[in-house]
């Protein structure tokens, strides 16, 4: 076993990542597009002999505190990979992302993790290397693809290698989301998904998904309403996301360009043409619609984020006039 290098700077790293959406409809486990909602990672070497957790937002209270925590295994792998040894970490996270909601809180993690790691121990690991760990880990590209590069990201897993390309989202794309005030976990919204599919269906997918790809890289909005239907997955989560269905299929009658699950859900996603001047009546549609169903639900409208992490190196013993973390990303939380 080949000896790791004992991490020796004086790091305190801080990344800001965005959101994201995947699927858009028949992009399945493809396509994804970041959202201009965050989370911040703070990491550095724990100066307290122990690994310690800070852990801020809505959800995170029952996040375990040790090193079983997602941020700390993933951090490790970074270390592992680079052969460096840094074994007590000091992790401070908020965040504005729900957690199991379809908006990528999982692949945020993920995101954040790596780039904060590798930050912390000089870079040593390429965009590409950490796209490729965050997949394996993900299980998928969509998300964390769009978490890593920003903007519009399609792209394809084989198991072993991935592959991506990006797309900079139209001047004009805005999105509106619903997100309900109940959980659904991927693994859940995965099993409602049949074994097999029939072959007009895939080629259904095919078409749809290839003509989004091409809408969106044109900006041929027009095309969109036409393109971002699916007969992959979104029938088969509808039962579990009540109104789900009047949503996708009247959501173009109030303005919207088209709407999706964002992810697996529950939250949906409308495309929006930011010139359109009926926002407020799609807004009111997702939300009467789903109160319709006993379900309530924040609506939110988003911009595509175009940039990946932000990341800010300093020394460790920086204090910023003693501000804490939260204080310190404050003005970039509003």
């Amino acid at each position: 076993m080949a000896v790791k290098k004992a991490y020796t700077d004086n790091r305190r790293v801080t990344v800001k990542v965005p959101a994201s959406t995947a699927n858009l409809g028949p992009g399945f486990d493809s396509l994804g597009m970041a959202l201009s909602m965050y989370a911040w990672i703070e990491m550095s070497a724990s100066q307290a002999g122990e690994t310690v957790f800070r852990l801020h937002g809505d959800g995170m209270d029952g996040l375990p505190t040790d090193k079983s925590n997602l941020l700390y295994k993933v951090a490790q792998l970074v270390f592992d990979e680079a052969g460096v040894s840094v074994p007590e970490l000091t992790i401070e996270m908020y965040s504005d992302i729900p957690l199991a909601r379809g908006l990528g809180s999982s692949a945020t993690a993920i995101i954040a993790a790596l780039v904060a790691a590798n930050a912390l121990i000089g870079s040593p690991l390429d965009d590409h290397k950490l796209f490729e760990l965050a997949t394996k880990l993900e299980g998928h590209p969509d998300n964390v693809g769009a978490s890593l590069f920003g903007g519009i990201i399609v792209a394809a897993w084989d198991g072993e290698t991935v592959q991506h390309a990006r797309i900079e989202p139209p001047a004009r794309l805005e999105t509106l989301v619903a997100i309900p005030a109940f959980e659904l976990a991927t693994e859940k919204a995965r099993h409602a998904l049949p074994s097999g599919l029939a072959m007009a269906d895939a080629v259904f997918n095919v078409g749809c998904s290839s003509l989004l790809v091409a809408a969106l890289a044109s900006g041929e909005l027009g095309l969109i309403r036409h393109a971002m239907k699916d007969r992959l997955h979104q029938p088969y989560r509808a039962p579990l996301i009540p109104g789900m269905t009047e949503i996708l299929e009247r959501a173009t009658d109030f303005g919207a360009l088209g709407a999706a699950l964002s992810g697996a859900g529950p939250t949906m996603i409308a495309f929006v043409d930011a010139e359109s001047g009926s926002k407020a009546e799609l807004e009111n549609f997702l939300q009467e619609t789903l109160r319709k169903e006993g379900i309530q639900a924040e609506t939110l409208w988003l911009a595509p984020c175009v940039s990946g992490p932000v990341v800010t190196v300093e020394s460790a013993d920086a204090d910023h006039d003693g501000e804490t973390f939260l204080e310190r990303i404050k003005g970039e939380r509003a």
